[in-house]
């Protein structure tokens, strides 16, 4: 399995919208997407989050980051044009 990673630390006036906007919009669309099995939404601390979209092969992964990430980031940039600073990882299970 791969799990693809992004990291949003928001400022603390827009957490509300962002956790609304990613449970009722985002992870849903990127599901739809056919490239992934699961997405995750975690809190760590106030203002920190990481989205986990779990995809059985590297090459779902590659056709995801391919085929929908530009529309995907298009979306969420229109919704947080400020006040969201994103990071991205792979990881890939070994075990």
């Amino acid at each position: 399995m791969i799990t693809y990673e992004v990291t949003a630390i928001v400022d603390a006036s827009l957490t509300q919208q962002y956790e609304e906007y990613m449970i009722s919009k985002h992870l849903a669309d990127v599901l739809d997407s056919g490239c992934f099995v699961e997405a995750v939404l975690e809190r760590a601390a106030a203002g920190k989050y990481r989205a986990r979209y779990r995809a059985e092969t590297e090459a779902d992964l590659e056709r995801y980051l391919r085929e929908h990430t530009a529309a995907k980031r298009a979306d969420f940039a229109e919704h947080f044009p400020t006040g969201v600073a994103l990071s991205r990882e792979v990881w890939i299970e070994l075990a």
